[in-house]
């Protein structure tokens, strides 16, 4: 079991939006996807997702290389940039839990339920709301989190 490219589950979740239909997916939501879906990928699977570090940005979570492949989309919706891959099903599964999960809400209301995480919070430590950052969220970090969050979930 190898970890994926950020990119490539960024685009999974840019191309599992039904775009005809509305649904489409902005460079901050994307980011807040792959938030979750590493540490539910943690939880459930217990593995890391990606191979790329998350930073602490002003606006939750980013992963510096997708944010580098999308930044010119600003607040457009984003198209994939790259050919889809094989993603293993237990994988996938976890992926779309992620969107039944985080699909529906706004890319604001996303940054705001980051910004309530333990391990955003303490990557930025006491710098101010929209000071610029770039400390790494730890992955051991997201997932003793989450396990403490869902704990009573995960115990049944």
């Amino acid at each position: 079991m190898m970890d994926y490219q950020a990119e490539d589950i960024a685009n999974w979740f840019i191309n599992h939006f039904d775009k005809e239909s509305g649904d489409n997916v902005t460079h901050l939501k994307v980011q807040k996807l792959l938030y979750y879906a590493e540490a539910w990928t943690q939880l459930l699977l217990d593995r890391t997702l990606i191979k790329e570090d998350m930073e602490a940005w002003a606006h939750g979570p980013v992963v510096r290389e997708v944010y580098n492949v999308f930044r010119g989309n600003s607040w457009d919706a984003l198209k994939a940039s790259r050919v889809a891959i094989e993603i293993a099903d237990d994988v996938e599964d976890v992926l779309l839990q992620v969107v039944e999960s985080y699909g529906e809400a706004s890319a604001k209301t996303l940054e705001r339920m980051t910004h309530s995480d333990k391990p955003w919070i303490d990557a930025r430590g006491s710098l101010a709301p929209e000071e610029r950052c770039n400390n790494v969220i730890s992955k051991a970090d997201i997932k003793s989190y989450f396990a403490q969050k869902y704990s009573d979930a995960l115990n049944g």
